[in-house]
């Protein structure tokens, strides 16, 4: 089962590199971020037309997450629990049904710029939210994919130039620890179970240059329970996509599944 994130930014500017990638990379299930779009206005057909199943949270203008999966989709939930009066579309939850069940969470971290201030406030809140729930999936004993733009830089390593990143909300010492939380519970960060060193990134920005001196940050994460990380095969980033027509500034990151 390969199962891929991929941070679109807008899938009404995005949808023909989307497809692009989709024809070419082949997923089984692909979780998106940044969507940008409401329920109904997404293009839903060109990808059922794919033969994906398409489940989708959105949110006018602004996030919005989607599970597009060529397998069957079981008990699909939207919204992050423990917070009744968030709106923000950010986590979406479903069981795929392939060889073996496979929970996916798809997920887009809030950025939390400027910080210190409110937005940073509810980044890290929204983490305590995502470790609860985080926990509450391990008690499945199922194998869990926590998948997504966790807007969060793990180590100096994942960024071309750390210094840069001192005071932004994605490299703060509470950011990086509270990620070192969720992991903590029993979950494999699956890029650096296969693959380690300096040099792999998931974002360039399009301001500076960044893609043509290959000044990223590694910021899209697949994290797996224990079960699912028994399963793990392969975990690679599809760098090349960022050079691409229109490309999005992410590009996806995806693992493979004995499942």
């Amino acid at each position: 089962m390969k199962i891929a994130s991929f941070n679109i930014n807008g899938i009404k500017a995005r949808h023909p590199a989307l497809c692009d990638w989709l024809d070419e990379a082949q997923p089984d299930v692909a979780l998106l971020q940044e969507i940008k779009s409401v329920d109904e206005g997404f293009p839903r057909e060109l990808f059922e037309d794919r033969g994906y199943n398409v489940e989708t949270h959105g949110q006018k203008g602004f996030n919005g997450v989607a599970i597009l999966s060529k397998l069957p989709l079981e008990d699909v939930t939207r919204g992050l629990p423990g917070d009744d009066t968030d709106e923000q579309a950010r986590w979406i939850e479903a069981t795929v049904v392939g060889d073996r069940a496979v929970r996916v969470c798809g997920l887009y971290l809030p950025n939390g710029n400027p910080a210190p201030g409110p937005k940073y406030d509810y980044k890290l809140a929204w983490m305590a939210r995502m470790k609860t729930r985080a926990a509450e999936l391990l008690t499945s004993e199922e194998p869990v994919v926590l998948a997504g733009d966790y807007n969060v830089i793990p180590q100096p390593e994942d960024a071309a130039r750390p210094e840069a990143w001192t005071e932004d909300a994605l490299f703060l010492p509470q950011t990086r620890a509270a990620f070192r939380e969720i992991l903590s519970l029993g979950y494999t960060e699956a890029f650096r179970a296969r693959t380690r060193g300096p040099g792999h990134y998931t974002f360039w920005d399009y301001q500076a240059g960044a893609w043509n001196r290959n000044h990223g940050i590694r910021i899209d994460h697949l994290l797996l329970s224990p079960q699912a990380a028994d399963l793990l095969t392969d975990c690679q980033i599809d760098k090349d996509v960022r050079g691409r027509e229109k490309p999005s500034d992410h590009v996806p990151i995806w693992v493979d599944l004995d499942a």
